[in-house]
């Protein structure tokens, strides 16, 4: 049985902290390290980005040749290392040195580890090389401070435009014995599926062989982060990485309990990924998508996703404004075989569309459906049973402003 905790906290064996390196011109925590004291099996999803940033590639390398023994992760934001050449994937490699040294240090970490068990994440402005002096030393200050309470901490030191920490927590029991899964995201704006788009850092003391894992996460990405869009953009350094560590002494080795940790992974991204829409840049409204009556389920995603990610039906939202034509519209040129004769459309409860012409509907109870903070719209394409929901929010007058002046 899987119990979300009120109070999210790091799986056994796994420590955190984040700390203020100057990165950020704000002066705000900017250096994130989560570690465990043993080896972690690993598995990642990243971008489809065909440009993708120097620690997107660094990890990859690192995975391929090993993924059973993992110990830390260390995140910076306020500089992405992204589209720095040779320089930047040296910078990840000295980054990864580094934190190898400082770890190895803390009697906690008990004993030697290898940059090769290190991997490396970073967000922020793209075309700028790592402050490396700078990035050591908060590496190295991070490896002091790690403690069983730096889950939030952690989740503040990645944001970046983000408003408010992103941590989710679930807590299984199986043959009497207690696991943990928590993971921590950041992601506000260029936030489009397309895999799993942000950085987030998911931890479980269960112990999960890596192809399991892989498996696992692959399908919580897919219906979890893949669900969700802000803006349309697709970043160059999104990572999605998953850390078993074996703490607990839970071993996932059946079906049923395989099935237990998928359930409960899930629902773990699918919190994580709601937190961000809902932390959009600008972000006055949490829409859920619902895709209903489709054929299959790629009709039913590319749908939800062309409409979800429209700036016409973004800022109709935004101005409260219940103008389905425009979610119509935008089905029409998802690319999917729709009919606009065997559609349905709801703003809540209120039926605005069907047949190809608008109901009989009030106008004055559309738009209030539309104007609570959290606004559920359902599409029905009438040619099938499939159905999927997808997560967005509105595009407001903000969201220019912060991304106008995100290098300022």
């Amino acid at each position: 049985m899987t119990n979300t905790i009120p109070t999210p906290h790091l799986p056994r064996g796994f420590y955190a902290t984040g700390v203020a390196a100057q990165i950020k011109k704000n002066g705000q925590p900017d250096v994130a390290l989560i570690a465990s004291d043993r080896d972690c099996a690993a598995a990642a999803l990243f971008t489809t980005n065909k440009v993708k940033a120097a620690p997107v590639l660094y990890d990859q390398a690192v995975l391929a040749s090993n993924n059973t023994t993992i110990r830390g992760v260390i995140i910076n934001s306020g500089c992405a290392n992204a589209c720095t050449g040779e320089q930047g994937l040296t910078d990840c490699r000295e980054t990864a040195e580094s934190v190898a040294h400082s770890l190895a240090l803390n009697q906690i970490m008990a004993g030697a580890i290898d940059a090769t068990q290190v991997l490396v994440m970073s967000t922020g402005v793209i075309g700028v090389n790592l402050p490396m002096g700078k990035l050591k030393n908060g590496a190295q200050s991070a490896s002091m401070e790690l403690t069983t309470d730096g889950l939030e901490a952690a989740a503040r030191a990645i944001m970046t435009t983000d408003t408010v920490q992103k941590i989710a927590c679930a807590e299984l029991r199986a043959e009497g014995q207690t696991y943990t899964i928590a993971g921590i995201a950041k992601g506000s704006g260029m936030i489009h599926p397309n895999m799993a788009t942000m950085l987030s850092v998911v931890m479980t003391d269960a112990a999960i062989d890596a192809e399991n894992l892989k498996a696992a996460l692959t399908q919580a990405g897919n219906v979890s982060f893949n669900h969700i869009s802000v803006d349309g953009d697709t970043s160059t350094n999104d990572t999605l990485l998953l850390l078993a560590n074996g703490a607990s002494g839970v071993s996932v080795d059946t079906p049923e309990k395989v099935s237990a940790f998928q359930s409960a992974l899930t629902d773990v991204c699918i919190s994580l990924a709601k937190q961000m829409a809902r932390d959009g840049e600008g972000a006055t409204k949490f829409i859920t998508i619902s895709i209903t009556g489709a054929p299959d389920m790629r009709t039913a995603e590319n749908v939800g996703r062309t409409i979800a990610k429209s700036p016409l039906v973004k800022t109709a939202f935004y101005g409260e404004d219940a103008n389905w034509g425009r979610i119509i519209a935008a089905a029409g040129y998802s690319g999917e075989e729709v009919y606009p004769d065997r559609m349905a459309l709801w703003f809540g409860p209120v039926m605005v569309f069907e047949h190809g012409m608008p109901t009989r509907y009030s106008e004055e109870e559309a738009t209030r459906a539309i104007q609570m903070h959290d606004v559920e719209v359902r599409l029905d394409l009438g040619t099938g049973t499939t159905s999927t929901t997808i997560w967005t929010c509105d595009l407001s007058h903000d969201y220019v402003t912060i991304n106008g002046k995100y290098r300022t």
